[in-house]
């Protein structure tokens, strides 16, 4: 048994097909082209990555676009899209995450983002091949618990780990000889 916390990265491009997704693509591609002109005044860069080559500040573009994000991510209701359970069941996320792969000023077809979606701590109370045995929350002091099943899959990251060291029950019942 160990607590653990999962992350799950979404990346959305020009191939976006829920409205979610080209919700997202479109503002933050509109908010590029808006914050970008502060490092780039007489558009010399077209690309993100060289923009970054010639100022590391244009890196703080991960963090300011993601402002015009925030409001599409709060109508998820902390449900990771396209992560469920083995029942269909979303999974939860607590802090995502938002960053800006590449971008074109001139072709919204090269804009690649994601978004990394972090849950809170879950128990991992069993591992079957692929698939986890989870709780949510810390459950390890408990008999009973109420448990999903999670396949791990492309995109699904375990990020944090701490094995469950139990007290001994019998630490002074039994005494060196």
């Amino acid at each position: 048994m160990a607590l653990i916390k999962l992350a799950y990265k979404q990346i959305i491009d020009a191939s976006a097909q829920g409205k979610f997704e080209r919700s997202v693509l479109q503002a933050s591609y509109q908010e590029f082209l808006l914050k970008m002109q502060t490092y780039n005044p007489n558009q010399e860069f077209n690309t993100f990555t060289a923009l970054k080559a010639h100022d590391g500040r244009a890196n703080s573009l991960h963090y300011k676009l993601s402002f015009a994000v925030g409001h599409f991510i709060q109508t998820l209701d902390n449900k990771i899209p396209g992560l469920s359970d083995n029942l269909g069941n979303p999974v939860k996320f607590e802090i995502p995450q938002f960053e800006l792969i590449e971008s074109h000023i001139n072709d919204i077809s090269s804009h690649k983002v994601a978004i990394t979606y972090t849950t809170g701590i879950l128990t991992l109370v069993n591992q079957l091949a692929e698939f986890m045995v989870l709780a949510e929350g810390d459950v390890s002091e408990k008999f009973v618990a109420d448990t999903f099943i999670l396949k791990m899959q492309h995109g699904l990251s375990i990020t944090s780990y701490q094995e469950y060291q139990p007290e001994s029950l019998f630490k002074d019942t039994f005494q060196q000889v």
